[in-house]
Parts: C-alpha cells; sequence; structure tokens
C-alpha cells in the first residue's frame, strides 16, 4: 500500500498532475486574462489564453484607439468586454439607458478607483477628477460656488471680451498674409488666460504672444499625452522606463507643480500685504479652496495644488480643443458653406457690430447648436471609464461584478445610428432645432449624472463669445481643407499637429467695405 502511494508521487508523475493542472488553466481561462472569470453571456473580440486581450491592444497604434470603439461596437452591438492583465475584465458600453444606470441612477456603486489615480497621479493628484466618495463630494460643492448666472454676466463682459480682443489683435497680423496661423494654439491661449483671470485672479500671459511657448503649457501638454494611455496599459512602468517616457512625465510634472505653488505663494503673500477678504467680497475658485477648513486646520498646499491643475484641465483643454474641432468641420471640403453662413448672419443680426453679452449669447441658439454638434462629434473628453465597487445589474440583465471596469466612449456614442439616426456620422447643427433636447446620457459630452460638468454653460458662453467676435471680423480657410486632423492621444482631444487656417479680414458685401 505504501510503495502504491510513493509511486503516485514520483517525478514523472508530478509532472504530469502539474501540466494536467496547467492545460486545466489554460483551457479555462482560454479567452481572457488568468483569473479573470470567463463571461459566455458577452460578445467581444476573441483574447488570448492568459493574457486576454492584450496583444492588440499593445500593438493597436493609440490615435486609432477611438475608431476601434466605433468598429468593435458596429459588430458586437451595444455592449461588448475585453480583458486585460493587471486590469481584469473592461465592460464598454455605449446604451444611454446603461450609461444613465452607471453615472446616475445607481452612481455610488462606480468609481474612479486606485487604478485611473495611480496612473493620473502626477497631473490629477487627488484632485476632483480623481476624487471618490465625501471626498469628491465636498470639491463638488465648493467649486459650484463660483458658476452662477450673475458671476457669467461679469465674465463675459469683462474677461471673454477683453481676452476676444487680444485674439482679433493677433489675428490682424496674419489676415490678408499667405502666413497661416494655428487656431488651436490661440485657442488654447484664449482658454487658458480667460480661466487663469477668473479662477486663479490672474492671466498666465498667453496671449501677449501666442507663438511664444509657455514654459507651463507647454509642460502641461506634453504631462497630458505622457500619462493618457497609463489607464488600460498593465506595464506602463515598464514601458515608461523603456522609452524613456518616465524621466520626461518626472520633469514636466515639477514644473507644473512648481507654476501651481507659485500662483497659491503669490496669492498667500498678496493676502498678507493686503489684509484678509470681506466676507462680502467676491472669492474665485482659489480662495474659495483656500477658505476650506475648519478652525485653523485648511487644506495643504499638495491639495491645492491637485485643484489648480484640476480645474486647468477643465478650464483651458477642453474649451480650446472643441472650437478647433468647430472650425475644422464649418469650413473643411465637406462642409456645407450655408452652415456659417446662417452662424454669422445670426450673430450680425443680434449684435450689430457690438461684443457679444451673457444676454446674446443665451440668444444666439444656432451657435450654440454649432459647438454642441462639434462637441457630439469631437468630444473634449472621448473615452471614460470606472470601477465597479458592488456586483450590480446593467439594464438589459447584464452583470457587472466587483472590481470589473464599465467604460463608454463619447466618440463612439457621437457617431451610433442607433442613438442619432442615420446621418449620426454628418455635421448638421440644424438637428439641435429639429429634435427634442437630447439627455445628457444620449448627448454625453458634459458628462451625466452628479458628476456631470459644473462648467459647461460656462464653456458654452466662453466658446459663442469668441466665436462671435472673430466672425463679425474675419473669414477662415483651412490650409488643408482635405484631410481630416490626426487626434493626439490625450486625457482630452487636442488636435496632433494644431489647426493652420489662412486669415482674411471680413468684407461687407453689400458696400464693399473691409471690416476692422
Amino acid at each position: 500500500m505504501a510503495s502504491s502511494a510513493l509511486q503516485l508521487f514520483t517525478r514523472s508523475n508530478a509532472s504530469k498532475l502539474v501540466l494536467a493542472y496547467f492545460l486545466y488553466i489554460v483551457f479555462k481561462y482560454r479567452k481572457t486574462v488568468y483569473g479573470v472569470r470567463p463571461r459566455h453571456d458577452l460578445k467581444g473580440p476573441r483574447g488570448l489564453p492568459l493574457i486576454g486581450n492584450l496583444f492588440p491592444m499593445a500593438i493597436l497604434p493609440r490615435d486609432q484607439l477611438l475608431q476601434r470603439h466605433v468598429m468593435l461596437h458596429k459588430l458586437y452591438g451595444k455592449i461588448y468586454t475585453i480583458s486585460m492583465p493587471r486590469v481584469g475584465r473592461i465592460i464598454n458600453i455605449t446604451d444611454p439607458e446603461m450609461v444613465d444606470h452607471m453615472l446616475k441612477v445607481n452612481f455610488w456603486a462606480y468609481e474612479k478607483g486606485e487604478r485611473f489615480k495611480e496612473a493620473l497621479m502626477p497631473l490629477v493628484g487627488n484632485g476632483i477628477f480623481s476624487a471618490d466618495g465625501e471626498h469628491w463630494r465636498w470639491q463638488r460643492k465648493l467649486a459650484s460656488n463660483i458658476f452662477n448666472v450673475k458671476a457669467f454676466r461679469q465674465y463675459t463682459s469683462d474677461v471673454f471680451c477683453q481676452e476676444g480682443h487680444l485674439a482679433i489683435n493677433y489675428l490682424n497680423k496674419f489676415a490678408d498674409t499667405s502666413r497661416p496661423v494655428d487656431l488651436q494654439q490661440l485657442f488654447y491661449c484664449y482658454t487658458l488666460d480667460s480661466f487663469g483671470e477668473i479662477a486663479f485672479g490672474r492671466s498666465f500671459g498667453c496671449m501677449k504672444d501666442p507663438e511664444q511657448e509657455v514654459e507651463f503649457a507647454a509642460a502641461f501638454d506634453r504631462l497630458n499625452h505622457g500619462i493618457a494611455g497609463r489607464t488600460f496599459l498593465p506595464f506602463w512602468r515598464l514601458k515608461d522606463w523603456w522609452t524613456g517616457n518616465g524621466k520626461q512625465v518626472e520633469k514636466d510634472t515639477k514644473v507644473v507643480r512648481e507654476f501651481a505653488h507659485k500662483i497659491i505663494n503669490e496669492r498667500r503673500e498678496k493676502q498678507q500685504s493686503q489684509g484678509t477678504t470681506s466676507k462680502n467680497e467676491k472669492k474665485d475658485l482659489l480662495q474659495l479652496f483656500m477658505d476650506l477648513g475648519d478652525g485653523d486646520e485648511h487644506l495643504s498646499d499638495e491639495m491645492l495644488v491637485d485643484s489648480v491643475l484640476n480645474f486647468i484641465i477643465a478650464g483651458r483643454d477642453t474649451t480650446a480643443q472643441a472650437l478647433s474641432w468647430m472650425f475644422y468641420l464649418m469650413h473643411r471640403d465637406a462642409a456645407q458653406p450655408e452652415i456659417v453662413q446662417k452662424l454669422v448672419k445670426e450673430t450680425d443680426d443680434l449684435l450689430q457690430g457690438g461684443l457679444p453679452t451673457y444676454e446674446s449669447t443665451k440668444q444666439q441658439k444656432f451657435s450654440e447648436a454649432c459647438f454642441h454638434e462639434t462637441l457630439r462629434l469631437y468630444p473634449s473628453v472621448p473615452k471614460n471609464a470606472k470601477v465597479c465597487i458592488e456586483d450590480d445589474v446593467l439594464p438589459g440583465g447584464y452583470k457587472v461584478h466587483k472590481g470589473d471596469h464599465l467604460a463608454w466612449s463619447s466618440w463612439a456614442m457621437g457617431r451610433d445610428t442607433g442613438i442619432w439616426g442615420p446621418d449620426a456620422d454628418k455635421y448638421n447643427p440644424n438637428r439641435w432645432s429639429e429634435i427634442e433636447k437630447p439627455s445628457s446620457s444620449k448627448f454625453i459630452a458634459f458628462h451625466h449624472g452628479p458628476r456631470a460638468c459644473l462648467g459647461q454653460h460656462f464653456a458654452t458662453i466662453e466658446a459663442i463669445t469668441i466665436v462671435s467676435m472673430l466672425f463679425q471680423k474675419f473669414t477662415f480657410e483651412l490650409v488643408d481643407p482635405s484631410t481630416e486632423p490626426a487626434y493626439l492621444p490625450s486625457l482630452t482631444l487636442p488636435m496632433a499637429k494644431g489647426l493652420p487656417v489662412r486669415v482674411k479680414h471680413r468684407v461687407d458685401n453689400s458696400s464693399s467695405m473691409v471690416i476692422v
């Protein structure tokens, strides 16, 4: 008996047991990552044993990721799944009802999660974009204090128009010459200086010379791009080491955080020299955060830096990029000339050559439609994801297990014919007057639910203001109207090589006079 037992554990039999177990594991996880339970109820591209969909994701060019989402949703429908090592299961959705469930109905069951925070820590830190739970709630409540109707009126008449005049002065240098100008760079300068004045009480000085590189802005852009692919890349630390990206991220992190520290220190020095602010005095976003605390315990400098950087992302990048894509869509070869004509007519009829105001921007419905139609097709945040923290069931009966990631692509949703009809790929601002105002779970460009963008009206007013001022003075022509600009993989959606245009002073057809 003892001899028979010993024979079972000979080296040969032990090897067979190990091989049998290995084959069992390979068979069990033949389509998915090791340790991630198979999902036979969900469709998706077939994965390889033990590593899931790592290989196709690793070789996919980063500037084709959004197009891949569209292709896979066309192939598998409103929901499909993939799996990645160290990440787990990722369930991708485009159905507005599912989006509503995740972002609103069962809001507290989904969080940004630790992976998101770790990957994007150099830029967003513990700010509002990465925060969850109560930490997010109080940041959200505080930030909401600055976004109110009364403040919009002041911002529109003062800061937006002030910076708009600087943009006009800059374009006057290029008008009626053959020299191209990068509109995306101009819009970056415009939105950064505008938001700096409004949120932090200081301009970044970009509009003084938009062609001159601002160290902070350049480092900010590189950092945004450098960390964008980390969230679902399982071995991003190894890649950063191999490519040298990690060292560049460290350098740029130091630049942007030191700049934010400088803003905070300058505010403190100003307070010390002028005394404390009155309770009735208007406070900007930075002051609201600096005043937060119980008794003598205020936010640390690092938390204030996180807040500054988070709101620069929201206040600078997203609107500037949306404006760039809007000018591309209205001036490309495939554009309908009547779109620009209708926008210009609305602007002329309402403003009569004057400056935009809060009241006028609310009446410029077609201008707003052009802006929102741009965001439908080229959303400033084209993809996003959350992690499930408790087992859940989506509409339609699809299970989401704790630890699963639920992802959605605003880019793919904007091109979904099931949501927008057979002309979903077409840039058609008129659709906004032909249909009822879509819910934010359908038009997801400004997010949805409790985390919906606080600055969506702010961004719309800012965009309409600068568009109105520019179209009163100039006409525009793309340098390359037949080619769609490539996007730069990032947390947002910048054009990879800017938007080169040629500018002309607008001519009044009725009098043949140049409007200057």
